[in-house]
């Protein structure tokens, strides 16, 4: 096994906080050096230091991808956090539905993993709309930094026993089983999304139109205070008046320097 050293890990750190924001903390170490071992093997690299001078070099930028899908833990599940899925379906949109003059409803799952928040969401707006959809545009953008895991959330294939946890009619009208094992989103649900890679770090959003809705949920968990805040202000200044912003059960925004008002736990508002 490869040994990062002290300096290496936090040569590793420096950069990774710089170009995604993550605040890799030192008992992180030994999770980090298991699951770099074989970047380095596969790069041959006999130290981190050696893999360090390909990364800084490399003009195909498929290191550094190689590096973030190594380093991101992407653990997400169906309907987690259950009570915001409710909140958004019971308050925000009525509320959005009232509000909205031209019918362009703009919802960002930012962080969304394999897929399974914005489908949820997609599923939930379905439902809500009904008929009317056809005179909504609800396309919801869903960014994640990992080529990795939007491959997997672009195609919609989920293990049938991940499912469990959601509605049986959703099982019904918003899946097709592929074999006893698997299923996949049907299509009018899956076109609902559109996947982008995209780093919140970028010092400019390239949004032409702010959200209604910001979902960035257990991702800010991942970095220090100056770069929350950073971030959140980003957020709010492409949030719509009126819009709302969940965050995950385990985060919170510092009151004082948030211009989000408080309106539940991990659910915050711009009036």
């Amino acid at each position: 096994m490869i040994e990062i050293t002290e300096k290496e890990f936090k040569q590793l750190a420096e950069y990774i906080k710089s170009n995604y924001g993550i605040n890799l903390k030192e008992e992180k170490k030994v999770l980090v050096n298991g699951r770099l071992h074989n970047v380095l093997i596969e790069n041959n690299c006999s130290s981190f230091s050696e893999f360090f001078n390909l990364l800084y070099n490399d003009k195909t930028g498929k290191l550094p991808i190689q590096l973030i899908n190594k380093i991101t833990t992407n653990h997400t599940f169906f309907m987690r956090e259950t009570d915001h899925f409710y909140y958004f379906r019971d308050s925000v949109l009525p509320y959005l539905k009232h509000k909205i003059t031209d019918k362009d409803l703009r919802v960002w799952s930012a962080g969304c993993s394999s897929g399974e928040e914005p489908s949820t969401l997609a599923m939930i707006i379905s439902d809500y709309f009904g008929k009317e959809k056809l005179f909504w545009d609800t396309k919801i953008l869903a960014t994640d930094i990992s080529d990795r895991v939007l491959q997997k959330a672009k195609k919609g294939e989920y293990l049938n026993e991940e499912l469990a946890s959601l509605p049986l009619e959703w099982r019904r009208d918003y899946f097709r089983r592929i074999n006893n094992e698997s299923s996949v989103l049907v299509d009018n649900i899956r076109n609902e999304i559109i996947y982008r890679k995209f780093n919140l770090m970028d010092e400019v959003f390239p949004f032409k139109k702010k959200f209604q809705v910001i979902f960035c949920r257990n991702v800010m968990i991942y970095f220090d205070n100056k770069t929350k805040t950073e971030l959140v202000n980003k957020f709010y200044d492409f949030t719509e008046p009126g819009g709302y912003l969940f965050i995950g059960h385990s985060e919170s925004l510092n009151r004082g320097s948030t211009k989000y008002k408080y309106v539940r736990p991990s659910v915050y508002r711009k009036e």
